[in-house]
């Protein structure tokens, strides 16, 4: 285990320390909690952009055409109200469309 000295706001410290109190904690699990955290997202999004240089829209295009063009079963539709992803795409384009003739 590592010691590190850590100079921190005072509204920030007497946060932590509300904080600390109220789940029951040490100030130093908290920071510990956060420092992991951000750690794990930062290795998340080195991991996703990794992933994503080794993508390809030809792959990704070849896979989508194998989904067949059916309805979903009643136990797969969406909720009523909310709109199909292709009349989501279609109204975004079109409302884009018309940004551009204007512009």
């Amino acid at each position: 285990m590592s010691t590190l000295s850590l100079r921190l706001p005072t509204s920030l410290h007497r946060n932590l320390r509300e904080l600390a109190e109220r789940e029951g904690v040490s100030i130093n699990q908290i920071i510990n909690a956060a420092v992991v955290e951000k750690v794990a997202a930062l290795h998340t999004l080195d991991y996703l952009r990794e992933r994503a240089k080794r993508g390809s829209r030809t792959a990704f295009d070849a896979v989508l055409a194998k989904v067949p063009d059916v309805e979903p079963p009643d136990y797969d539709r969406l909720p009523h109200g909310l709109e199909p992803a292709k009349a989501r795409r279609r109204a975004v384009k079109e409302r884009s469309s018309r940004v551009r003739l204007r512009g």
